[in-house]
């Protein structure tokens, strides 16, 4: 219940920015940084962070892994469900007016549709490995 309402709330300025301060402030004194997921982490909340990746899927193979991760049997009026309800999401917050989710100039665009995690793990150490000192 809470997912389906995350956008919504989301939307609303005040909100965004008590939610940035309080990522912000958690990341503090962590001298090795910290990995951070969210739909604006690399353009709002932490646009000089020196790694970022935006990774993204279809809402398909999205609905696919999700009901996965669930467990039992999956079935297709289900997985269409759940794809609809994903785009839905993602158009929502392309579109809205308060930071709107849409990958940073200088982040790593990763489609894992086609691709299994071990590939995905290798592609972000790479892009670590090349920006990250030590």
């Amino acid at each position: 219940r809470v997912t389906r309402r995350v956008s919504e709330i989301a939307a609303i300025r005040e909100v965004r920015h008590w939610v940035n301060v309080q990522q912000r402030e958690a990341v503090l004194g962590h001298p090795r940084g910290v990995v951070v997921d969210g739909r604006d982490i690399g353009t709002v909340v932490f646009p000089d962070a020196p790694v970022k990746v935006f990774l993204t899927a279809s809402p398909a193979e999205r609905a696919r892994r999700r009901l996965a991760q669930r467990g039992g049997r999956i079935d297709p009026d289900q997985l269409r469900r759940e794809a609809e309800t994903l785009a839905a999401r993602d158009h929502a917050d392309a579109t809205r007016p308060v930071a709107p989710m849409k990958p940073a100039a200088d982040a790593l665009l990763l489609d894992t549709t086609r691709i299994d995690l071990e590939e995905q793990v290798r592609q972000v150490l790479a892009l670590a490995r090349e920006r990250l000192p030590g």
